[in-house]
């Protein structure tokens, strides 16, 4: 259930959350004045379902961008991580550069040595 927010309240930009930890998450909606609630109206609240181990955002309503009135609510669909995973467990922003990560590119020949 999407809650739009108080009618006299002004206007907030819906944040981007999927990929995001719920922990993550919560410092992001706090930021930007909106309330994350649980995707699933009849599942428990998100504060109880995210009590341990690690939970992503995978979805959320409305999508990133939308306008909505401060201290409205936005759904999330969130998703535990198995304990047995490594790696990074959020989004690499900027999306990393794949020629060489910045280096300078010169194309090589028989006589060059390596640089």
């Amino acid at each position: 259930m999407v809650w739009i927010g108080p009618a006299s309240e002004r206007e907030t930009t819906v944040p981007d959350l999927v990929g995001l930890t719920v922990e993550a998450a919560w410092q992001v909606t706090t930021d930007h004045h909106v309330k994350m609630t649980s995707g699933d109206p009849d599942g428990p609240p998100l504060s109880q379902l995210t009590s341990t181990g690690v939970w992503l955002i995978t979805g959320q309503q409305p999508p990133a961008g939308t306008r909505m009135r401060r201290f409205g609510s936005m759904a999330v669909v969130v998703e535990q991580i198995p304990d047995n995973l490594a790696g990074d467990r959020e989004p690499r922003r900027p999306v990393p550069r794949l020629d060489g990560l910045g280096a300078e590119l010169t194309p090589a020949t028989d006589g060059d040595p390596i640089h």
